[in-house]
């Protein structure tokens, strides 16, 4: 993952002190692009240990259409639970409960979660029901019917990115629209992400997308080919520039690859169905998301 590590170089040499929604303060550069050969591995970051799992649970919590925490809270899944639970602690239902209490009754109380765990039309809505002028379209569904009947189509594009209902949204998408392309039968896709935070929210990103690539590819009989990762406003918060220094030190490690079952539709997966095998990273290192 030498792309990565000369990613983070980049915003370290070419950015600039930036502002944010968040008031946490950034290292900021615009425009970056990592290309990633899906054939030499898959590219799940080695310089630390990212959870392999809570992208798995999201990335079929995204492809079933699911805007409820409450899916990845049962699964163990942390990374979306901030937003609901600032949303939580503006409603007259709020009682002071700590964000774990706050998890506990989003897990056990299916009503509690239904009022308090959604995240409002956020990825799997758009992805699976995009209300356009014409009622709801299933853009994935559509997607992948296209490939079969026309791959050289250069319409293969699916949008998180819906004007209208962005203040719905507890958080407005940052991985905002992804295109497929295939030739000599052989898959590719193109992210565009609007707004990435380099050290916590980029090494999932890369591993959801490659691994959605690698999905659609198995189910179409077609071969994953790469990965291609292009960055509006590139981001170091200020209270990671530690970790990422640390991460800098580290030397990148052979990368690990991933088994799927062999399916023919890419709704049919499930978390056993997706195999991760010979990953061996640096430890962990931990940072605090910015919401």
């Amino acid at each position: 993952m030498d792309k990565y590590l000369a990613f983070l170089n980049h915003i370290l040499q070419n950015g600039s002190p930036k502002d944010d929604r968040t008031g946490t303060g950034t290292i900021s550069t615009f425009g970056y692009q990592m290309r990633f050969d899906l054939d030499e591995g898959f590219p799940l970051l080695t310089t630390k240990r990212v959870h392999f799992p809570s992208i798995v649970h999201e990335l079929l919590w995204f492809i079933s259409g699911d805007t409820n925490i409450r899916y990845l809270v049962k699964n163990g899944v942390r990374i979306w639970n901030e937003w609901p639970y600032e949303r939580f602690k503006e409603s007259p239902d709020y009682a002071g409960e700590s964000i774990s209490e706050f998890v506990a009754k989003v897990k056990e109380d299916a009503a509690f979660a239904e009022k308090h765990g959604d995240l409002g039309p956020v990825y799997g809505k758009q992805w699976r029901a995009f209300s356009g002028g014409v009622g709801e379209i299933d853009q994935l569904q559509a997607v992948i019917e296209t490939m079969k009947k026309d791959p050289s189509s250069r319409r293969l594009v699916v949008n998180s990115w819906n004007p209208a209902v962005l203040d719905e949204m507890a958080l407005p998408p940052c991985h905002m629209m992804y295109q497929f392309y295939i030739k000599d039968r052989r898959l590719s896709c193109q992210l565009y992400q609007r707004s990435a935070d380099a050290f916590l929210g980029v090494p999932f990103n890369i591993a959801s997308y490659a691994l959605l690539t690698m999905m659609v590819a198995k189910t179409l009989g077609l071969v994953p080919h790469e990965f291609i990762h292009t960055i509006g406003d590139a981001h170091i918060y200020n209270n990671h520039c530690e970790q990422v220094a640390k991460q800098l030190a580290r030397s990148p490690r052979p990368l690990p690859r991933v088994a799927l079952s062999d399916l023919k539709s890419i709704f049919d997966y499930t978390f056993d169905d997706i195999r991760l095998e010979g990953y061996d990273p640096h430890p962990s290192i931990h940072a605090e998301v910015s919401v």
